[in-house]
């Protein structure tokens, strides 16, 4: 075969999408964890569990204990992790009920898609699943408003097997779509036991909030049921490419534009600055990428201030908005004893679980 009938027969296969950055899904391997590991997470609602996926547990009312969420080395030929979702209750049906995985994508990485246009391309979902169940199972693609919703509807044909789905989905042209910024362009629904209320027919756009597709199994409906997701990839066109396996760096810096934690030694040092009076410090952190916003902050187990004389213990820590920035962030540690003005470092203290986490999430 001549090479240009190579290139030529690379180019259907790839369609009009990209060689490289195909993928519109982030963490679609499942390779990166930063705020749980390999820890079993009990899913709240809106919580998020491995980076850039979170889920929604409602009934009617803000729910606990319905599923758990982890990472998994039990994955298809390929990949290395999975995420590994498990029903910890027998959930009664419910006409409200939104039991999901999901991951919002930044306008940024789907204005391209020219969605709420005549020009709207179509788009390819794939990726790899397994469950305990077999039957029917939904999910849905939306837009940030959430009036305008392609459910979407997949069998699984063979439990405790990896089986491989595509969903060809045609562009919507009606409805609003958010362009190139950074509020969340598109919106993606893995259904795990969605009600009649935020369910529609599978296979086009409507109107309305859907999670998934109408008469679609109900994962958490069994107690101790499982289902494993790998290899998500959302694509320009009809055909669905290889998975894009970006580098572990790569997908990592992709996953801290949303998401920065540090932590995991003992005594280990955040950042470097000073005291401004006897009970806050000023701390500068600069963040390994630029955040999609200024971030909030989350903190974990002992943390720690230490000057070239003594050690303090860390009581509360805030963000100061006024002198940080997606890129650089003020950090105002509270703790007893400081001295004005002296140099000081903020990490650890003799905590290898402490951690400080940065948090621009859609």
């Amino acid at each position: 075969m001549t090479k240009a009938r190579q290139l030529a027969d690379l180019g259907n296969a790839y369609d009009d999408g990209a060689l490289s950055n195909r993928n519109m899904v982030t963490n679609g391997s499942m390779a990166i964890s930063q705020r749980h590991g390999s820890n079993v997470y009990a899913q709240i609602n809106d919580g998020y569990s491995l980076d850039r996926f979170k889920g929604n547990s409602y009934d009617g009312g803000l729910t606990t204990g319905k599923y758990t969420v982890q990472q998994s080395p039990t994955s298809p030929d390929g990949f290395s992790f999975s995420m590994l979702i498990t029903s910890t209750a027998s959930t009664s049906d419910n006409a409200n009920n939104i039991f999901d995985i999901e991951q919002k994508i930044e306008g940024f990485n789907t204005a391209h898609l020219g969605f709420g246009t005549s020009s709207a391309k179509t788009v390819t979902l794939s990726f790899w699943v397994r469950s305990s169940l077999t039957g029917t199972f939904g999910g849905a693609v939306k837009n940030e408003a959430r009036n305008r919703a392609y459910p979407f509807s997949y069998t699984i044909s063979s439990a405790n097997t990896f089986e491989y789905k595509t969903i060809i989905i045609e562009g919507d042209t009606s409805g609003t779509w958010v362009g190139a910024t950074s509020g969340t362009g598109l919106w993606i629904s893995f259904g795990l036991g969605v009600g009649s209320t935020r369910s529609g027919t599978a296979g086009a756009w409507g109107g309305g909030d859907m999670f998934s597709s109408t008469g679609a199994t109900s994962l958490v409906g069994t107690s101790g049921a499982t289902l494993y997701l790998t290899g998500v990839q959302l694509e320009v066109g009809d055909t669905a490419t290889p998975f894009e396996h970006r580098s572990y760096g790569d997908e990592l810096a992709k996953c801290q534009r949303y998401t920065f934690r540090l932590g995991g030694t003992q005594y280990g040092v955040f950042g470097n600055g000073g005291g401004a009076n006897s009970t806050t410090a000023v701390i500068t952190i600069k963040t390994p990428v630029t955040m999609r916003s200024l971030p909030s902050l989350t903190t974990g187990g002992t943390l720690q201030l230490n000057d070239t004389n003594a050690g303090f213990t860390v009581t509360s820590s805030s963000i100061s908005s006024a002198y940080s920035s997606p890129d650089s962030v003020q950090v105002n540690p509270v703790a007893s004893g400081i001295t004005q003005f002296r140099p000081m470092r903020f990490g650890q203290g003799n905590d290898s679980t402490a951690f400080i986490l940065f948090d621009a999430e859609l």
